[in-house]
């Protein structure tokens, strides 16, 4: 069984640029399969849809970014705590 973590904002910045850039690579491909065809081109708005390729990579990378940031809060906040709690003399095998 998956062990449960909880998403963040990162996370779902990741997910929704993936889908973004499916969209951008299928449109990509269909935009570029009359041109490989000999067919007539599509109008420019599919060309425009191709863009959305780099704008799923860069929505996916600010969540990459997010998640890294979080996580580097997280580690700095475990070790300022264990820090303070070496400091209070109140960790494992602490004499008394």
């Amino acid at each position: 069984m998956r062990e449960q973590t909880p998403m963040n904002s990162g996370d779902r910045l990741v997910r929704v640029g993936g889908i973004v850039f499916v969209v951008g690579a299928v449109a990509t491909l269909v935009t570029v399969a009359p041109l490989l065809l000999g067919t007539t081109p599509f109008p420019v708005y599919m060309f425009c849809l191709s863009m959305l390729m780099g704008v799923g990579f860069l929505i996916a990378a600010a969540g990459v970014l997010t998640s890294a940031a979080a996580g580097r809060r997280e580690a700095r906040a475990a070790r300022e705590a264990a820090a303070a709690q070496a400091a209070s003399g109140s960790g494992v095998g602490a004499v008394r």
